[in-house]
């Protein structure tokens, strides 16, 4: 099912899909997707496939002004203070709308979807220009996934202190775009390190978490499509959903019967 969400701050209007949502009876935990730079939540299919048969609901959407038809934002100030607070909204939207475990609510992000997540858990970013930006943290989150996370913004030292919620990490290996510095400065950040579980996929490149595109698509112009060189992203994605799904439900657990 589809809803509309309106952002009072800009009045723009954007559609968000709202993954296994029919016919809930019981309180059912709710995973957020926020897809990378210039991405869209659609290339993500195995990932939101795997929560939905675990019995998540997964709500996602592209970013306005910043996805793969409308990149207008890329790079901008307004693209990283919009981007939580549109996450926000969405969260305002499934829980008027779906019986939602209130202490079930998760946010996936891959790369810049990474500093998405660290926001609404209670990162402080700023600009490369060092200006403060301006984040409202979600107290609704309870845990995060971070995907190859992209987290430049949040280099000021306590910048994640207040961030005190389960976190996984996974990255690449050969990540040319996040390197290891960035899992490590989660690591290193948050209020307590073990909250923070870390695993890089030896082999893994920046996108090969995302879904693998068709032959036809895999040309060297075309960074999302490739791996690096003897890495199987289908098998990767045969295996690494459901490593997310494990980490959510074992620190988001069920209320007992």
């Amino acid at each position: 099912m589809f809803v509309e969400i309106v952002d009072p701050a800009g009045g723009i209007r954007f559609q968000a899909e709202l993954m296994g949502a029919e016919a809930l009876t019981a309180p059912t935990p709710l995973a957020l997707l926020s897809h990378g730079n210039g991405g869209s939540y659609r290339i993500y299919r195995a990932l939101c496939a795997a929560l939905v048969e675990a019995g998540w609901v997964v709500a996602a959407f592209d970013h306005p002004g910043n996805h793969r038809k409308d990149d207008r934002l890329k790079g901008s100030q307004q693209n990283l203070e919009d981007r939580p607070r549109h996450v926000s909204l969405l969260i305002d939207a499934v829980l008027a709308r779906l019986p939602i475990a209130p202490r079930r609510i998760a946010v996936i992000g891959h790369s810049l979807g990474g500093y998405t997540a660290l926001a609404l858990a209670g990162g402080r970013g700023h600009t490369r220009e060092r200006q403060p930006l301006t984040l409202q943290p979600d107290p609704r989150v309870q845990a995060l996934v971070l995907l190859a996370p992209a987290v430049f913004w949040f280099g000021a030292p306590d910048a994640l202190r207040a961030v005190s919620v389960p976190v996984l990490v996974l990255e690449g290996e050969h990540d040319e775009v996040t390197p290891a510095w960035h899992g490590q400065l989660v690591a290193d950040g948050v209020a307590d390190p073990h909250q923070v579980t870390r695993r890089s996929e030896a082999g893994a490149g920046h996108f090969s978490f995302i879904t693998p595109f068709p032959p036809a698509l895999r040309r060297p112009e075309f960074p999302p499509a490739n791996d690096p060189e003897g890495f199987d992203r289908e098998a990767f994605h045969r295996r690494y959903p459901a490593e997310v799904v494990a980490f959510l439900n074992r620190v988001l657990p069920a209320p007992a019967a």
